[in-house]
């Protein structure tokens, strides 16, 4: 996979990234297909965070940042 690929992916903490240079586990997917990075942040992430990758360190080492989850539409008729 090129390098550059991953960056501006959304992907999941799976493994809590503790920080600085305390990584955790993030997971991508990338043309349907699921890539296992090691995320880093400079604050702590919880798992289930989802994340934006911002930069590809190589070596299956990626920059995360927090992501807002995208809101769901309600299905019409619910309130």
């Amino acid at each position: 996979m090129a390098r550059q690929t991953v960056v501006g992916k959304v992907g999941t903490v799976c493994t809590g990234i503790r920080g600085g240079d305390l990584p955790g586990e993030v997971r991508v997917v990338v043309d349907g297909i699921a890539h296992y990075y090691l995320g880093y942040a400079p604050t702590a992430l919880a798992a289930g965070t989802e994340v934006l990758v911002i930069n590809n360190r190589g070596a299956r080492q990626v920059d995360v940042e927090s992501w807002p989850p995208v809101p769901r539409a309600a299905p019409p008729g619910a309130s």
